[in-house]
């Protein structure tokens, strides 16, 4: 990502082609996300919509935003509205689109059921089979990743029914990414070598996405530029986990991870009924209990443009190395990049919206 000035552009998603090569929008917000599509907001003038309808029509219209000639962002329009004399336009980038699609032939296609199989294939099954359908190609390509995380047993096969109308293709994709010990993903958008197309992309990662970075770093008084909100709540902290798996009654798996900090005993309950191995619960527990016990994490940084940081040196996934002083702050150690929105006209210049995890709330299998 650089600096404005950005273009926006929108084409027909099924044609491919170009309604607008530069649509005038204000107040503009994008970024990706990990394990999700990210998002795009903006705001057009009502005058441009009523005369020309189809630049921003919800549903079929893709939306890209270009700086130094690199496409930096790209996805669906999903949402137009008027707020007062303005409409409001909102786009998700290309994994939202599985949300409207469902396994209408059972099996995507016949391409399972699923024993003891990577997920990283069968999410590449669910985009096969979403894009196989007539006027459901929106060409986009997944990464030929493979992991060891796999779905389905013998006893307990990993089944799409067509009947099952409650999971959309893109709920299935979140329940194989949602967990620890699970791959990752994000959307990227960029030209092909020669620029004459684009480069629809979903990103696997196994066991993650990013890496730790040791050349940039987040920091208080050089690109913080707000005082950024910690986070302590005791309804969610707890050191006491008690995770139940597969079973019913006294046959259920059950493990417990807890440990004694001197402090009050909280305890907290968490259910996987996917899960059928005591050493895969006994993991995800213990994830559990260190989520659980973070207290003042610090889930949000705005940070400006400078050489500690370039926009565009972080990828999703990355860990960076955040220093927060402030009043009521003191926080040093690695956070985890999470997500993040580009606000290129921001009041003083263009800001990042950083999202942030603690990094040690990740742990990943292989490494």
């Amino acid at each position: 990502m650089s600096a404005p000035p950005v273009r926006v552009l929108t084409r027909h998603a099924l044609t491919g082609a170009w309604l607008s090569q530069a649509l005038p929008v204000t107040d503009l917000e994008y970024g990706p996300e990990l394990s999700g599509p990210g998002a795009l907001a903006g705001t057009l003038s009502p005058r441009l919509v009523a005369s020309h309808p189809t630049l921003a029509d919800p549903g079929t219209t893709e939306i890209y935003v270009e700086s130094n000639d690199q496409l930096e962002w790209g996805g669906l329009i999903w949402d137009v509205r008027a707020e007062g004399s303005q409409y409001r336009i909102e786009a998700a980038s290309w994994s939202s689109y599985l949300q409207k699609r469902f396994d209408l032939d059972g099996e995507h296609g016949g391409r399972g059921p699923y024993v003891y199989t990577d997920r990283c294939q069968v999410i590449r099954n669910i985009w096969a089979y979403a894009q196989s359908i007539p006027d459901g190609n929106l060409g986009v390509t997944v990464d030929p990743t493979t992991s060891t995380s796999k779905v389905g047993t013998p006893e307990d096969v990993w089944h799409s029914h067509w009947w099952d109308t409650s999971n959309s293709l893109g709920d299935q994709v979140d329940s194989l990414v949602s967990d620890q010990g699970t791959p990752e993903y994000t959307c990227t958008t960029a030209w092909n070598a020669d620029k004459t197309g684009i480069v629809k992309r979903i990103r696997l990662g196994w066991p993650r996405l990013g890496a730790r970075r040791k050349d940039i770093e987040f920091s208080s008084g050089v690109n913080i530029i707000e005082d950024p909100e910690e986070v302590r709540s005791g309804d969610d902290y707890a050191q006491v986990v008690i995770g139940t798996g597969a079973g019913d009654g006294s046959a259920k798996l059950r493990q417990i991870s807890a440990v004694r900090n001197g402090r009050l005993r909280l305890e907290a309950t968490a259910a996987w009924p996917e899960i059928n191995g005591n050493d895969v619960l006994k993991q995800r527990v213990e994830w559990e209990r260190a989520w659980r016990q973070t207290l003042g994490a610090v889930e949000q940084v705005v940070i400006r443009d400078t050489t500690a940081a370039p926009f565009g040196s972080w990828q999703v996934g990355d860990d960076v190395y955040t220093r927060i002083h402030n009043s009521w702050t003191s926080f040093t150690g690695w956070c985890r990049v999470t997500g993040w929105s580009i606000k290129p006209t921001a009041p003083g210049g263009p800001q990042a919206v950083i999202d942030l995890k603690p990094s040690a709330m990740y742990t990943y299998g292989g490494q």
